[in-house]
């Protein structure tokens, strides 16, 4: 399998060099020169993989179709290392609970963080060891956060050989929680940067980084973000998991609605559904920040400044700039390269918007891709945190709050639509606690989380701060 830039750079790269790269060259995101194609036979077959021998296996055998740079049966071991009831905390990993006549919750987050982020995470963590071991090579990872990937990032990471992770956050942006959860870590290769902005000028700092070819090569510079590939291929396993899970077979088709900010997560989703899995809606659901809503209703892509990022009681959605939306761009405009460098290399830097209203393809966002979205306010956060604990006695987080409400919407009869859940609702403590007049359930490994000692460095959003910094630590191990 080859990998290709959304941006036309020639060059084609295998799984493990890109695995290790991040951005493309020219600024582009890497995607397969195809999408492998899951027939009727092949689909019943993982659905009786799954069904008999569980979430790993499964798992070895979707990354197989995009990864034939790992001998088989190491990477069916990295899968089996990765994807343990003692890791996730059930054997199930991805279970799906009903909710309401004809929509289901799947659960991704049982990991070490609580968040969605460890299911492509922790497997990084492991590939990321394995193929530098094969190299005897280090890396520096570094990646932006506006809450859950960055502690998914560091608790899969810490202790790893060879790997060092410098992760920027917006400065006093994150729930408590999920800074004492990242801050709090006190490895020697962790470093957490409070940036002074929002979660757009970290992930400015992080494209920065991945454009200075010379630093990046220098200083061995790898990503987690979403816009590596390995983490986006990583979450298209749990959207097979779902659909196999609420639906006996393969001439039904199922909708997954997903809480969207750097459009990862539903990028995953697009992939699956380009893959053959039988997904009639992908519903994207924003909060505030409703610049992915926005485009799917008007065509017009236009990002926000710092000062109309809106803080919000669903933070990890609070992004501008969907880093991952180029991805699917890339797809809607039949794989242009040339026109995705001057849209987003050029229109998108130089005016902040584009426009695709008038552009033929736009109708086949929802027409040939299946996308459709919605938006959810903090009112509305409330009322749904509220509705759902007192039917079905469940608490649910802020930000799976906004899928629910958005999914609510988009329900179709006989259409199985499945929110994926994001994070428990421990990492959102305050907004609970104003919707339901208690406290969530907290795992007894986090107690006393927001009492330990702590170690972040507080930065203005200055690339050249950030690259001293960088290099310093490197000099120092």
């Amino acid at each position: 399998m080859q990998y290709l830039s959304t941006r036309g750079h020639p060059e084609r790269k295998r799984f493990c060099e890109i695995l290790l790269e991040g951005l493309a060259p020219d600024g582009g995101l890497y995607l397969p020169e195809h999408y492998p194609q899951v027939t009727g036979a092949e689909l019943a077959r993982l659905r009786s993989v799954y069904a008999i021998q569980g979430y790993a296996s499964l798992a070895f055998e979707v990354l197989s179709l995009y990864i034939d740079d790992i001998p088989a049966d190491d990477l069916k071991a990295l899968c089996i290392k990765t994807y343990t009831s003692e890791v996730f905390g059930t054997d199930a990993i991805v279970p799906v609970r009903p909710l309401e006549p004809g929509l289901f919750v799947e659960a991704l987050s049982n990991g070490p963080t609580l968040a969605f982020k460890d299911m492509a995470m922790q497997l990084l963590g492991n590939l990321f060891e394995y193929e530098l071991a094969r190299r005897g090579e280090e890396l520096n990872i570094f990646g932006a956060t506006s809450g859950d990937t960055g502690s998914a990032a560091e608790y899969a990471m810490r202790g790893k050989h060879g790997v060092r992770v410098f992760m920027t956050s917006p400065h006093g942006r994150m729930s408590p929680f999920q800074q004492a959860q990242m801050f709090s870590l006190l490895d020697d290769n962790i470093h957490n940067i409070a940036i002074e902005g929002v979660f757009d000028d970290c992930q400015d700092l992080v494209k920065a980084v991945s454009n200075d070819l010379d630093f990046k090569s220098r200083y061995k510079i790898g990503t987690v973000n979403s816009i590596n590939w390995a983490r986006l291929l990583a979450q298209v396993v749990y959207y097979f998991a779902g659909y196999f899970q609420v639906t006996s077979d393969n001439a039904q088709h199922a909708s997954f609605t997903v809480p969207s900010g750097n459009f990862g997560n539903v990028c995953a989703g697009h992939v699956a559904r380009m893959m053959g899995l039988p997904i009639a809606q992908l519903v994207v659901a924003t909060n505030e920040n409703d610049v992915l809503d926005e485009f799917f209703r008007t065509g017009v892509y236009r990002v926000r400044g710092s000062a109309d990022t809106h803080e919000t009681s669903s933070p990890s959605m609070d992004i501008s700039k969907a880093s991952n939306f180029e991805r699917f761009v890339f797809d809607l405009l039949g794989r242009d390269g040339a026109r995705i460098d001057t849209l987003f290399g050029h229109e998108l830097s130089s005016n902040g918007r584009f426009d695709l209203s008038a552009e033929p393809k736009f109708a086949q966002a929802h027409a040939r891709y299946g996308f459709v979205s919605g938006k959810s306010t903090h009112a509305d956060r409330l009322q749904t945190i509220r509705s759902v604990y007192q039917a079905f006695g469940q608490m649910v987080d802020t930000h799976t709050a906004d899928g629910i409400k958005v999914a609510r919407e988009h329900v179709s009869a006989g259409v199985p639509m499945v929110v994926l859940e994001t994070a428990l609702p421990i990492k959102f403590a305050a907004t609970i606690v104003e919707a339901l007049d208690q406290e969530p359930d907290r795992p007894s490994k986090f107690d006393g989380l927001e009492l330990l000692p702590r170690r972040v460095r507080v930065m203005a959003a200055d690339i050249t701060q950030v690259k001293d910094y960088i290099r310093q630590h490197c000099a120092r191990s």
